[in-house]
């Protein structure tokens, strides 16, 4: 079943709770099968080491941390860490797509009634809040397993569980695998309300009745795909601080994210906090455009199987 034959008028009142959850979930799979490689690179520069005097920078750019990390690993080099997100992706966005349509709900009184952008962005802020709690130990084992490189020994991790095991039995469950708890909220609750306000303003821009219905394929590609380009660009900088914070010794930053604000901006500058942005961009809109494709794909789906869920 195509798209624009499964994007019909929706139903008055919308998706149900268990449909936003189910879907979402589908979505979250088509974005990590997407945009992992670029991820990884993202992740590679915005945690590499800082040169010595008079030494080069470990990457050039995106594309020589490409390069690099194709010669010295392969391919499979790009999809280190990937089965941590694809374990997580689908409880995290199914709970992300669950979060949005309670918070849409919440601010209805009426099933249907069309809300505002800025009621939009609220809903899409709770989304943000709702994912944390399943997010932040997947991104945690994901970044300590992308840094990883076949050059520098023996791996300390041989893999998601075994990081898992080794980051509870060091640190425990709050100070091991949720570091990085709070730069995770930082990071995805505007985020998320942008990200969500967005899509949904772009579907009725894009659709000929300005509801948001009967969409073809390209504009639900496209609205998905610019939604996540602006999600990154809200993004970006608190995900540079997550990403040094989840990946430091036990220690380097006692006071958390605050810590490594002022870290980054005494020794490398505030635009040190856009580093990966090129491959976040660039992976960005793929992927994102294939998670909402596939959210619209599953609960329209869904509507045919399960018309009654």
């Amino acid at each position: 079943m195509s798209v624009e034959e499964s994007s019909a008028a929706p139903a008055k009142k919308g998706p149900s709770a268990i449909k936003d959850f189910m879907a979402g979930g589908f979505g979250g799979v088509c974005l990590v099968a997407v945009g992992h490689p670029l991820d990884t690179i993202k992740v590679r520069i915005q945690t590499m080491p800082l040169p010595a005097a008079g030494e080069k920078p470990m990457y050039a750019g995106s594309m020589d941390c490409l390069n690099q990390t194709v010669k010295k690993e392969g391919v499979r080099g790009l999809y280190k860490g990937m089965l941590a997100p694809i374990i997580g992706v689908t409880p995290m966005f199914a709970v992300c797509f669950l979060g949005f349509g309670v918070g849409k709900r919440m601010q209805q009184k009426n099933p249907g009634d069309e809300l505002s952008t800025l009621q939009l962005f609220n809903a899409g802020m709770l989304a943000g809040v709702y994912t944390t709690a399943v997010m932040v130990p997947g991104e945690r084992i994901k970044c300590l397993l992308q840094i990883q490189s076949a050059s520098s020994g023996a791996p300390k991790y041989a893999g998601p569980l075994d990081c898992a095991k080794q980051l509870y039995r060091e640190s425990g469950l709050f100070r091991g695998l949720y570091k990085g708890t709070g730069a995770t909220l930082l990071r995805d609750v505007p985020a998320s309300g942008v990200y969500f306000s967005l899509y949904e303003n772009l579907k009725k821009a894009l659709s000929a009745d300005g509801k948001g219905s009967n969409l073809s394929t390209a504009s639900i590609l496209l609205a998905g795909g610019l939604a996540g380009m602006a999600n990154w660009a809200v993004a970006i900088a608190p995900d540079t601080l997550k990403s040094r914070l989840q990946t430091s010794p036990e220690g380097a930053f006692p006071r958390g994210v605050r810590d490594v604000f002022m870290t980054i901006m005494r020794t490398e500058g505030p635009l040190a906090l856009f580093k990966g942005l090129g491959p976040i961009m660039l992976r960005a809109f793929p992927a994102n455009a294939a998670c909402f494709a596939g959210y619209e794909v599953a609960i329209r789906f869904l509507d045919y199987v399960a018309p009654n869920l």
